[in-house]
């Protein structure tokens, strides 16, 4: 029997689930994490897995993954990329290793508590969303290194946007896998992955909702106050692909006619000076502005042309980045757990 025909016969029946941990050198606390989202997850009405991604990490954590999935059983997946390639990239794994209707990620360091999942899914269901944020209402973290440039950042990042959520540095999420797998995560896009599924999906299908959250137990953060600069730039970059992505020809060319605007009323203005008054120009400024402004017109012109003939190759070709990544644990024998 399909799993949607046995939801169909079981409407309390919840869909497959998905849940991926990204993990980057975090051998301390793999074995009580994934003790803890068995915990959580014990009660779940439906089928599950848990899809661990190693980060290329250095101390071990890639083996003692594998050792405890062995232990657990086919349920439990481990994918290992061979270089550390960053958060996002990991995420990006999982998406495509993931084979559940739903996926839901957490942080591997015990800060997220995977008791909140089964709840998420219930409220993520009722409400009919594509993507529900985890809110960490009580953070329990530093307030001047962590809180106050995370506060900052998420309202600056709403009024850009428009996708307005109080939290979007949490990494407990839950996304329906249809919505969430049609993004490729680049870079370091994971910071404002509600952002990029605003994308895909109408901005009201995204919601938030509070969840609990621990303080570090294990290990050390891979966050400091650097990356507040980061973010703004990626900020930049999210900004530009929402309303420009598909587009790009759109932002070069306005530039290009705004500066060609300016710089045609400037030669016009010396052109009536030159010729009306019989004044000379040469030494002006203005002229020297002008012409700068005309060949920068021309430039934003032509590279909106190209970026529209980019965008339009890219979607004709349909190519993915991938990663380099090997499994760790057999795909083809892996399993799901059940609530029986």
């Amino acid at each position: 029997m399909s799993l949607s025909a046995a939801a169909d016969q079981n409407p309390s029946r919840r869909p497959a689930l998905s849940v991926v941990i990204p993990m980057y050198e975090e051998i301390e606390s793999l074995g009580p994490m994934v003790e803890r989202v068995h915990e959580g997850l014990a009660a779940y009405p439906g089928d599950w897995e848990l899809i661990c991604v190693d980060d290329g990490s250095r101390d071990g954590t890639g083996t003692r993954l594998r050792e405890i999935a062995k232990e657990a059983g086919p349920h439990v997946r481990v994918l290992q990329l061979r270089r550390n390639f960053g958060q996002t990239a990991a995420m990006q794994a999982g998406f495509d290793a993931a084979r559940g209707e739903l996926i839901a990620t957490l942080d591997g360091d015990l800060q997220n508590d995977p008791a909140d999942i089964p709840r998420m899914v219930d409220e993520l269901l009722a409400r009919d969303l594509d993507l529900l944020q985890g809110w960490r209402h009580k953070r329990q973290d530093d307030l001047v290194m962590r809180k106050i440039p995370s506060r900052i950042a998420n309202a600056i990042i709403g009024k850009v946007t428009g996708v307005r959520l109080h939290d979007y540095g949490c990494s407990l999420k839950v996304y329906r896998a249809e919505v969430i797998q049609e993004v490729r995560l680049l870079g370091e896009m994971h910071r404002f992955i509600p952002v990029w599924v605003a994308g895909v999906t109408a901005p009201e299908r995204i919601g938030e909702t509070q969840v609990a959250h621990q303080a570090r137990q294990f290990g050390r953060s891979k966050y400091g106050i650097s990356r507040t600069f980061r973010v703004l730039l990626d900020l930049l970059a999210a900004f530009f692909f929402l309303r420009f992505g598909s587009r790009p020809g759109h932002f070069f060319g306005s530039i290009g006619i705004l500066f060609g605007l300016l710089g045609g009323l400037m030669m016009a203005h010396l052109m009536v000076v030159k010729f009306g008054l019989g004044e000379d120009i040469g030494n002006r400024p203005l002229l020297f502005v002008a012409i700068l402004f005309l060949v920068a017109s021309l430039q934003f012109l032509t590279t909106g042309v190209l970026a529209e003939l980019l965008t339009r190759t890219f979607y004709a070709t349909g190519e993915r980045t991938h990663h380099r990544i090997r499994w760790a644990s057999d795909p083809e024998t892996a399993g799901w757990k059940t609530c029986r």
